[in-house]
């Protein structure tokens, strides 16, 4: 566990190279908030493939690739060796393109989708460079910004309201995304800053144990991947139900 443990995060690859990018997109986590975009888009009344991909596309762009950016150019918390002038360049080329397509989405589909892609476009800058003292970094921005911001821009991309449908989506994703962030602070100080842990259970029966590093994360990580899994697969469900 202690080699398990060395690793930034429990889906990095080895450092260096090619795996480094892959690494960046944060896979996992990447489909888990790709898949409240599907939610949101799945939960209007009327469903428009045409409307969710731009949508995904989006959203793909400005988390997948240029939050991740970010966040790995501010204290390189994957250890990667991707030069700090190649992440501006993927953060950069990949916000614009994202925000091209929400300014296209304005033009052709409602001019208030204009309202998502200026608020999208300053949380992903501000969340992951921790703007003003990070004031927009924490508990709260996290499941605001990565849950209920994609599930109600989705769905109003597709319906083009806001109303009692989308508010309730917006709270399954806000609490959803905010369990994740609870389960994955302390994996993160684990993984990235324990060095090592000493000390010992002692149960009423009189037995103990050694308290290893892999006892402070591993229930959690198994907890996140299973999350992972679930809101993807509901995606998946809801697509399939409103295709057929």
């Amino acid at each position: 566990m202690a080699a398990e443990s060395a690793r930034p995060a429990f889906y990095a690859l080895r450092s260096g190279g090619w795996r480094d990018y892959i690494t960046l997109l944060h896979l996992p986590y990447t489909a888990w908030h790709l898949s409240y975009v599907v939610i949101g888009a799945a939960l209007s009344p009327e469903f428009a493939v045409s409307r969710l991909w731009p949508t995904l596309l989006a959203f793909g762009l400005a988390v997948g690739i240029g939050a991740h950016a970010l966040d790995e150019l501010r204290g390189r918390p994957l250890r990667t060796q991707i030069p700090a002038r190649v992440l501006v360049g993927l953060a950069a080329v990949s916000i614009a393109g994202a925000v091209g397509i929400g300014v296209v989405g304005a033009v052709t589909v409602d001019p208030w989708l204009a309202v998502f892609v200026v608020a999208g476009a300053f949380i992903v800058v501000a969340y992951n460079l921790e703007w003003l003292g990070g004031r927009f970094h924490g508990d709260f921005w996290f499941p605001l910004a990565w849950g209920a911001f994609p599930l109600a821009t989705a769905y109003f991309a597709t319906a083009g309201k806001i109303d009692g449908t989308v508010a309730a989506g917006t709270v399954f994703a806000f609490a959803l995304s905010l369990a994740q962030r609870r389960l994955s602070t302390q994996v993160r100080d684990v993984r990235r800053r324990v060095t090592s842990v000493t000390g010992t259970v002692e149960r009423r029966n009189g037995t103990s144990e050694p308290i290893r590093t892999g006892d402070l994360m591993e229930a959690e990580e198994r907890a996140l991947e299973a999350l992972t899994f679930a809101t993807v697969a509901l995606a998946v469900a809801l697509v399939m139900m409103r295709l057929w």
